[in-house]
C-alpha cells in the first residue's frame, strides 16, 4: 500500500530539515513523498536539493496559498492513501506511517483515519497543548468536534469523489473539507490511538487578532456551507473544547 505524503513549504528554512528528517526516518518503505514549494526566496530550495534523493516529486512555483499548494500535491499523488505533513511539523516517532498502513490494511472498508497531536514550542519542543482525539460519528461534528487535520489520512479516491480543498475560506479550508467529508458524505474513519505529529505553535491562523477573527468568520462560513445546524453554537463549542488541551 503506497502512502503519498505531501509537504507544502514557503520560505521555511528554519524548520524544514527537521520535517525532512522525520520523514526519512519512517520505517514504512512504500512512501511517495511530494514537496510543493511556493517560490521560496530563502534557503528553502537549497535544503530541498540536499534532500532530493528522498523526494519523489518536487515543484517550485507561485501559488494561491497553502491549500492551493496542497491541491497541487493531491493531483500529482499516486498512492492509495494521502496525508499531509506541514513544513514546520514532525512525525512524533518513526513508526507513524507503518501504523497508518497497518490500520488501513486491517480495516479495508474505512475511508480514512486520524490520531493524536501535540502542540510544541517552536524551538524548545516543550509540549504546550495535547490534542487527544476519540472514535466518533458524523454527529459529533455538530458538537464542535473535529479531528486534528495534520493527523488525517484519506483514501485518494475521496478527493475525486468529493473534491479537494476550497480556496475561498482561508485557513478554514481544512475544517470545511472535514465537514464536507465527515458530515455531508459521512465517510468511515477510524481513530488511531497514538501520538502522530508534533506541531509547532504559531500557525497562520493564530498570528494576530485580525487573523484569528478571519479564521472565526471562515469557520462559520464552512459550517453554513455544509448545512451544519446551529452554526454559532457549534463554533462556540469548537473553540471552548480546546481549553481542555492545556
Amino acid at each position: 500500500m503506497k502512502i503519498s505524503l505531501i509537504t507544502v513549504v514557503y520560505n521555511g528554512e528554519t524548520f524544514l530539515q527537521e520535517c525532512f528528517n522525520s520523514v526519512i526516518a519512517q520505517t514504512y518503505p512504500d512512501i511517495e513523498y511530494l514537496v510543493i514549494d511556493g517560490g521560496s526566496t530563502d534557503r528553502t530550495l537549497g535544503i530541498i536539493n540536499q534532500n532530493r534523493s528522498h523526494i519523489d516529486y518536487f515543484i517550485s512555483e507561485k501559488d494561491k496559498g497553502l491549500y492551493d499548494a496542497i491541491n497541487k500535491g493531491i493531483r500529482q499523488a499516486t498512492g492509495e492513501i494521502i496525508g499531509i505533513l506541514n513544513a514546520d511539523d514532525m512525525f512524533a516517532n518513526t513508526d507513524v506511517l507503518s501504523q497508518v498502513a497497518s490500520t488501513f490494511t486491517a480495516n479495508p472498508t474505512i475511508d480514512g483515519l486520524y490520531g493524536d497531536l501535540d502542540y510544541i514550542h517552536p524551538t524548545s519542543h516543550k509540549v504546550i497543548r495535547k490534542w487527544r482525539a476519540k472514535q466518533t460519528t458524523y454527529l459529533d461534528l455538530k458538537k464542535g468536534w473535529m479531528p486534528a487535520h495534520p493527523t488525517l489520512y484519506l483514501k485518494r479516491e475521496l478527493f475525486d469523489q468529493y473534491g479537494a480543498y476550497a480556496l475561498d475560506l482561508g485557513t478554514a479550508a481544512d475544517y470545511e473539507l472535514i465537514l464536507r467529508y465527515f458530515y455531508i458524505h459521512k465517510i468511515k474513519a477510524e481513530y488511531l490511538p497514538m501520538l502522530m505529529v508534533n506541531m509547532r505553535m504559531g500557525g497562520v491562523s493564530n498570528q494576530s487578532l485580525k487573523s484569528r477573527f478571519h479564521a472565526l468568520v471562515n469557520d462559520y462560513k464552512a459550517l453554513k456551507r455544509n448545512r451544519v445546524p446551529n452554526a454559532f453554537l457549534v463554533l462556540f463549542k469548537k473553540k471552548t473544547s480546546k481549553l481542555g488541551q492545556f
